[in-house]
């Protein structure tokens, strides 16, 4: 009996298919004429890869985008109230330095 071999990529997208079907492994099997075992081993090899790689969709990818221009916005905001707050101390410093000579 021949032995078939399989690109790294071939092996990816058979389990990426299977991680997608409703089907049992044998009928996979049988639909694609490799034997369970072997995909069963393909699955355990590449499936925490294939499942990480569907966690970073575009749309998630969109969505992390939009908080980091939301969490930019707040901190430019935040750094805005901070310069004002620290302009007022000044102010108020040389306003107390200002009363305090008047008095003496």
């Amino acid at each position: 009996m021949e032995r078939n071999s399989y690109s790294e990529d071939f092996k990816r997208q058979m389990v990426r298919y299977i991680l997608e079907q409703n089907k049992s492994m044998p009928q996979i099997a049988e639909e694609v004429g490799i034997s369970a075992g072997v995909l069963h081993s393909w699955k355990a090899q590449y499936r925490d890869e294939i499942q990480l790689e569907s966690l970073v969709t575009p749309e998630r990818l969109r969505q992390l985008e939009q908080q980091l221009r939301e969490k930019e916005r707040e901190n430019q905001e935040k750094e805005r109230q901070n310069q004002d707050l620290q302009e007022e101390l000044a102010i108020l410093k040389k306003a107390l330095h200002i009363f305090s000579k008047e008095r003496n």
